[in-house]
């Protein structure tokens, strides 16, 4: 079904391998193929930069409205099925689309599993997506550190002493990898939950994602099944996201906790809240009570004192 997508993977790596070639590199060297992966994770990013912002604008405005999200919340915090239409009706009118914050990772998959299934196919010497024979046998015999491209660790010696490489030399390079794969993944989902934290103090979601984060290392266990042509895509594409991030939300974080307090405070008695950008209004003063002139009628005299006679 998604051959398509496994083709067009494939033509961009020979292509990107072809012109690492033509600038001197042994075509048949693990350095040239390692190249042409990194060379396709960096470009991948760079198409995928747009949607990255769109992501960070979807996650400041969400931040804007979290006073009202709050007060929904408390609510309806007893009607759930209420409280997610109202939830989604603040989102509409704000324009907001939370999806936006899981769009590039959903993107990253299928290129991922693309990659997966080309270098698999390579390691069982399949001549598919663009590969020719001779491509093929390059690509197998390729190796980074005397570790092939296409070599597991799950492999038996036997098939990596097919490969050429000592099987103890690629397992232990398998494993640097994999644990640089686990800890990169580690930082890259620590540097996002600080950020969240910052923009979202009472994320209902953060003890979810502070677990998700410390068993991030265990996923440098999924690599043992994996050829390092997959995992070099994996830590580079953890490491292009680590610099991105840090790049773009830079300037944000310096005044993000001067933002959250300005953002609460700017939030009005009925749950609007204004943008983190605008002005807070001062409170009018409070209007001085005037002390009350009390008016004393004149008493009325006897009519002897009036005219000045006698009584």
């Amino acid at each position: 079904m998604l051959d398509w997508l496994y083709n067009i993977v494939g033509w961009v790596l020979i292509q990107i391998h072809s012109g690492l070639t033509t600038i001197g590199l042994n075509p048949d060297s693990g350095w040239a193929w390692g190249l042409s992966i990194v060379t396709l994770t960096v470009l991948m990013r760079l198409i995928m930069v747009p949607l990255f912002v769109k992501q960070m604008q979807t996650q400041r405005k969400v931040q804007e409205m979290q006073p009202q999200l709050m007060k929904v919340r408390e609510r309806y915090k007893n009607d759930k099925q209420r409280l997610q239409q109202e939830q989604m009706k603040l989102y509409q009118e704000s324009g907001t689309n939370p999806l936006m914050g899981c769009l590039p990772l959903l993107l990253q998959m299928p290129v991922f599993f693309a990659l997966f299934n080309v270098l698999r196919n390579v390691a069982q010497g399949k001549a598919q997506y663009g590969f020719t024979p001779d491509l093929v046998e390059s690509a197998q015999n390729a190796a980074i550190f005397h570790a092939p491209l296409a070599a597991q660790f799950l492999m038996s010696n036997q098939e990596l002493e097919g490969y050429g490489a000592d099987p103890i030399i690629a397992k232990a390079v398998i494993v640097v990898a994999c644990v640089i794969m686990g800890g990169t993944t580690f930082l890259t989902m620590r540097q996002s939950m600080k950020r969240s934290t910052v923009q979202m103090p009472d994320n209902p979601m953060a003890q979810s994602q502070k677990i998700m984060m410390y068993l991030a290392p265990a996923f440098g266990l999924f690599g043992l099944g994996m050829p390092i042509g997959v995992l070099i895509y994996w830590v580079t594409s953890n490491l292009w996201t680590m610099g991105q991030q840090h790049f773009l939300y830079r300037k944000p974080a310096e005044g993000s906790t001067e933002d959250s307090a300005d953002a609460a405070k700017n939030a009005s008695p009925n749950g609007s809240a204004k943008g983190l950008l605008g002005k807070r209004k001062e409170s009018a003063p409070e209007p001085v009570e005037e002390p009350k002139i009390e008016r004393r009628q004149p008493r009325k005299q006897p009519r002897a004192k009036r005219t000045g006679g006698k009584s």
